[in-house]
C-alpha cells in the first residue's frame, strides 16, 4: 500500500502537465493536492480523473474565505465530486458553514491558521493582533477545531502544540512548508523535514516544488517515503 501520509502538490499550470507528473509518479504516491493555481487549468477534472480512474486521493485547498451562506453552497457543490479533503480559512464563522455545506459527505474541511509563508512582519502588515506567531497560530487552531473543522493546515513548527489541544483529539493535523535535507526554502519560512514534521504530530505531509521541480520526481517522491518510513 502506499503511504498516504505523503500528499504532493500538483503546483503545476495545468491539468496536462499534472496528470504528466502523476503518471511518473505511478504507484509511489496515492494522494495529491490541487490547489488554485490550477483551478482554471482545469484542477476540477483533474480532480475527477485522478479520483475516479486512478483512485487516488484528493486534496482541494481553495482555502476559501467569504459569508457563511456563500461558503455554505461553495463547499456543498464542491462535496460533490467525493473528494477528500478541503480547506477554508480558520474563522470560525467560515468553519462552521464549511462543515455544514459537507454534512452527510465524506469530505474533510481543513481549516488554515497562518500561512507558512507568512512571518511576524506579514502579520503587522495585515494588521493582525500582537503577539507571537506561533500562539497566535495555535489560538487559531483551537478555535477552528472547536467550531467542527475535522482538522487544520499548520507550520511544522507549531504541529506539536496543535496535536497536544484538547479540540485536536480525534482531528487531523496536516503541514505544508515541508522540505526534505538540503532543498530550497522556496517562498516558505517556517519550515521542518518531512520525518520531522511527522514526529511534531502531523497526520499528514505536503510536499511540491521538490518533488515537482526535480528532474526525476518519482526518485524524490521515493526519497521523501524512505525518510519517512
Amino acid at each position: 500500500m502506499p503511504d498516504d501520509r505523503l500528499i504532493v502538490a500538483l503546483d503545476v499550470p495545468d491539468a496536462l502537465a499534472g496528470l504528466a507528473l502523476a503518471e511518473k509518479l505511478g504507484d509511489a504516491v496515492s494522494f495529491y493536492k490541487i490547489g488554485l493555481g490550477m483551478l482554471t487549468g482545469g484542477g476540477l477534472a483533474l480532480a475527477r480523473e485522478l479520483k475516479d480512474d486512478h483512485g487516488k486521493r484528493i486534496f482541494l485547498d481553495m482555502k476559501l474565505f467569504d459569508i457563511g451562506a456563500t461558503v455554505e453552497a461553495a463547499v456543498r457543490g464542491l462535496s460533490r465530486f467525493d473528494l477528500d479533503f478541503l480547506t477554508v480559512h480558520g474563522d470560525p464563522q467560515v468553519v462552521r458553514a464549511a462543515v455544514q455545506g459537507a454534512s452527510g459527505t465524506g469530505l474533510r474541511i481543513l481549516a488554515v491558521t497562518i500561512l507558512t509563508s507568512l512571518d511576524r512582519a506579514d502579520l503587522d502588515a495585515n494588521m493582525i493582533r500582537v503577539g507571537d506567531l506561533a500562539d497566535i497560530t495555535v489560538e487559531r487552531a483551537a478555535r477552528a477545531l472547536g467550531a467542527g473543522a475535522h482538522g487544520v493546515i499548520a507550520s511544522p513548527r507549531e504541529a506539536a502544540r496543535i496535536r497536544a489541544l484538547p479540540e485536536a483529539t480525534g482531528k487531523l493535523v496536516v503541514t505544508p512548508g515541508v522540505r526534505p535535507e538540503g532543498s530550497a526554502l522556496g517562498d516558505q519560512k517556517r519550515v521542518e523535514t518531512p520525518a520531522a514534521a511527522l514526529h511534531a504530530g502531523a497526520d499528514h505531509i505536503v510536499v511540491g516544488r521538490p518533488v515537482w521541480a526535480s528532474p526525476d520526481p518519482r526518485a524524490a517522491a521515493d526519497a521523501i517515503l524512505a525518510s519517512i518510513a
